[in-house]
């Protein structure tokens, strides 16, 4: 049977979408049962080609107004509007995509992201959005806070040691500066949750083909930034301590699909530094598979802050980046078969 295009079924409400609510799982999957029967909906381990979504931190703390860095872009909605739409997609997509791959931030008290890792002589923590450059760490400036190192169990010495070769490393690497970000996507709290309209869209889907959607945290480790799904900031040892493990068993799990569709937020930081690491992997395992990866465009969106900060520009080239690069820059708007059955 040739895959079509859906009409999205009654329970969806776009205007729901930039909103918090207990999804009815025994009702949603009730729904989803009678959507598979009236459509003839095919179970997803029979799909050619085997198309996988992976969807980036879609929570409520990058993507609900009013949370802790919700990404407005430059519209100041943007995270709903782009949520709005890619629910949409995947309900008019439900027979083309085979299965759901969802990373997920997850943070503790204690990371160098967050204001209370650090302190000036004063003892004052930094505000969010100030960034810590290698300057600020050889000066002084910045300090580890001593009952952050009681808290993670190291001395003061080891950790000013460790920031210093960590925000030297950023520079070497061409990453954005250390940034101090709001506490965010605390692991438990309501803030960590998948964007409710996304969750039901991704239950919805599992029930009605069939699909296990596979999830990934990402974050925990205290000692380094961590936007990309694929690995931190700085992954490099110091003194024996790794900064965290590569989970390389993603990018293995992606290539098992013929396509991978990528959205998500934000477009400036996780999405790009995810994607940046795709290709990076690739080229090192010396795979010629560029060309099966989508970039959902009108899915993902910048952070922006007004008067403190705008990564729209930084985004907007890396997203040519990735399109020179051989990936697929598409919209959600377009025919999926369009793109899919003839290669972008």
């Amino acid at each position: 049977m040739t895959r079509r295009q859906l009409d999205t079924p009654p329970h969806f409400v776009p205007e729901k979408v930039g909103k918090v609510w207990r999804v009815d799982y025994q009702e949603i999957a009730a729904a989803a049962i009678s959507w598979k029967t009236k459509h003839l909906l095919n179970p997803s381990y029979r799909d050619k080609p085997k198309v996988c979504l992976l969807g980036v931190d879609l929570q409520n703390t990058f993507c609900i107004p009013q949370f802790e860095l919700f990404v407005a872009g430059r519209s100041g909605l943007a995270a709903v509007e782009d949520n709005q739409r890619l629910c949409r997609f995947i309900y008019r997509n439900l027979e083309w995509i085979t299965q759901f791959v969802v990373t997920m931030d997850s943070h503790q008290t204690y990371q160098i992201f967050h204001p209370t890792f650090l302190e000036d002589s004063a003892g004052q923590n930094p505000e969010p959005f100030s960034s810590v450059s290698n300057e600020d760490v050889v000066t002084g400036r910045w300090r580890v806070r001593r009952e952050t190192c009681e808290a993670l169990g190291v001395s003061t010495s080891w950790a000013q040691e460790y920031i210093r070769a960590y925000s030297r490393k950023l520079k070497e690497h061409g990453k954005y500066e250390w940034t101090v970000w709001p506490y965010h996507a605390m692991l438990g709290g309501i803030g960590h949750a998948l964007v409710s309209a996304l969750d039901e869209a991704i239950f919805f889907h599992s029930i009605a083909r069939t699909s296990m959607p596979s999830i990934h945290l990402k974050g925990r480790n205290p000692w380094t930034e961590h936007y990309s799904a694929l690995g931190p900031e700085v992954p490099e040892p110091e003194d024996g301590r790794p900064a965290t493990q590569n989970t390389a068993a993603l990018l293995d799990e992606l290539l098992q699909f013929d396509k991978v569709l990528i959205a998500g937020q934000a477009k400036s930081h996780c999405v790009a530094w995810t994607v940046e690491d795709v290709l990076l992997e690739i080229g090192n395992r010396g795979n010629e598979i560029v060309d099966k990866f989508y970039l959902l465009e009108d899915c993902t969106s910048p952070v922006v802050v007004p008067g403190v900060t705008d990564f729209t520009e930084q985004a907007n080239a890396r997203f040519e980046k990735f399109r020179r690069a051989g990936m697929h820059v598409v919209r959600s708007t377009e025919p999926i078969s369009e793109w899919l059955e003839t290669g972008g």
